[in-house]
C-alpha cells in the first residue's frame, strides 16, 4: 500500500504543479491584455494631459490600498515607514513612469509608445551591469543594440510630424521603468505594493493642481476609474501572481504580445494606423525580443 500512497502522492503533486503553472500562464496572459488598453482608454478621454495623468494615477492607487490594509492590517503603517531612501527613489522613478506613459500615449501613437516601453528589459539589465555589476550576457547587449537601432527608426519616422515629444515621453517612460525593475533587485526587501500605492497618490498630489477636475463630465471620470482600476491596480496583481509560477523567460515572451494587441485595439476602434517607420522599427524590436526570450527558454540557466 505504501508505494501506492507514495505514486498517488507524487502525481497529486505535479498535478498541483501543472495547474500552478497553467494559473501562472492565463494570469500574465490577462495582464498583458488589461495592460495592453492603456491606448484605448487614453483615446476616450477627452480631457487634458495633467487631468488624465492626476486621477488616473488617484484611482490606481485608490483600488490598491484595499487590498494592501486586507493583507497587512495593523501593520501597514509600520510597513510604509520602512521603505527608506531606496523606496523614495523607487517611488520617484514611478511618478515619472506614470507620468510619461500618459502623456506619451496622447502626444503620440499607442503604437510608438508600445514598441520603445518594449525595450525596458534590455535597458535595465544595461543598468543592472552599470550600477551593480551584474553579468550581462553576449544576446542581450545584441539584443538592446537591436532594439534601439529600432526605436531610433521610431523617432527618425516622428521628426517633423508633430510626434517627437511623445516618443521622448515613452523614451522616458521606458528609462524610468528599466529603474524601477533594477531597483528591487537591488533591494530585495524593498516592499512593492505600499511603495507604488504612495507612488500613485504622489503623482495626483503634484498634477492635481495643474489639472481640471470640474471640468469632468461622467463619462471621463468613468473611464478614468477604470483605467486606474484595470490597467494599474488588477494588472498588476495578475502579472505578480502569475509570474511567480511560470520563468521570467515564458513572462516576458508573453509580454511581448503587448506590441501587437496595443496599437490592434486603436486601430479596430479608432483607426489609428501606426506609421511605416514604426512598423519597420516595432517589426525590428518584436522580432529580437522573440529571439531573445526564445534562448532564454532554450538555456534557462543563462536566463
Amino acid at each position: 500500500m505504501a508505494p501506492s500512497s507514495e505514486s498517488e502522492s507524487a502525481a497529486a503533486t505535479a498535478g498541483d504543479l501543472q495547474r500552478s503553472y497553467l494559473a501562472g500562464i492565463g494570469t500574465v496572459l490577462l495582464a498583458t491584455l488589461a495592460w495592453s488598453f492603456s491606448g484605448v482608454f487614453t483615446r476616450l478621454l477627452t480631457t487634458d494631459i495633467w487631468t488624465a495623468i492626476a486621477w488616473r494615477s488617484f484611482f490606481g492607487g485608490l483600488f490598491l490600498v484595499i487590498p494592501y490594509l486586507a493583507m497587512n492590517g495593523r501593520q501597514s503603517l509600520r510597513v510604509l515607514a520602512s521603505i527608506g531612501r531606496p523606496g523614495i527613489l523607487f517611488i520617484l522613478c514611478q511618478v515619472v513612469c506614470q507620468a510619461c506613459t500618459v502623456g506619451g500615449l496622447y502626444l503620440t501613437s499607442v503604437a510608438n509608445v508600445t514598441v520603445i516601453y518594449a525595450t525596458s528589459p534590455f535597458l535595465a539589465a544595461g543598468l543592472a551591469w552599470w550600477l551593480m555589476r551584474e553579468r550581462m550576457r553576449r544576446r542581450t547587449i545584441v539584443a538592446g543594440v537591436v532594439s534601439l537601432a529600432g526605436i531610433l527608426i521610431i523617432v527618425a519616422g516622428s521628426l517633423g510630424g508633430g510626434h517627437l515629444l511623445g516618443d521622448l515621453l515613452a523614451i522616458g517612460m521606458t528609462v524610468s521603468f528599466a529603474f524601477i525593475i533594477v531597483i528591487p533587485r537591488a533591494r530585495k526587501d524593498l516592499p512593492l505594493l505600499p511603495t507604488t500605492i504612495l507612488s500613485a497618490f504622489a503623482t495626483t498630489l503634484i498634477f492635481a493642481p495643474f489639472s481640471a477636475p470640474a471640468t469632468l463630465d461622467l463619462h471621463n471620470w468613468s473611464v478614468l476609474a477604470g483605467f486606474g482600476l484595470t490597467n494599474f491596480s488588477i494588472a498588476l496583481f495578475l502579472f505578480v501572481f502569475g509570474a511567480r509560477r511560470v520563468s521570467a523567460a515564458e513572462a516576458a515572451l508573453i509580454g511581448t504580445l503587448e506590441i501587437v494587441f496595443a496599437p490592434f485595439w486603436v486601430w479596430a476602434m479608432f483607426a489609428e494606423r501606426p506609421a511605416t517607420a514604426t512598423l519597420i522599427g516595432g517589426g525590428l524590436v518584436l522580432a529580437v525580443i522573440v529571439w531573445h526570450t526564445y534562448r532564454d527558454l532554450r538555456d534557462p540557466r543563462s536566463a
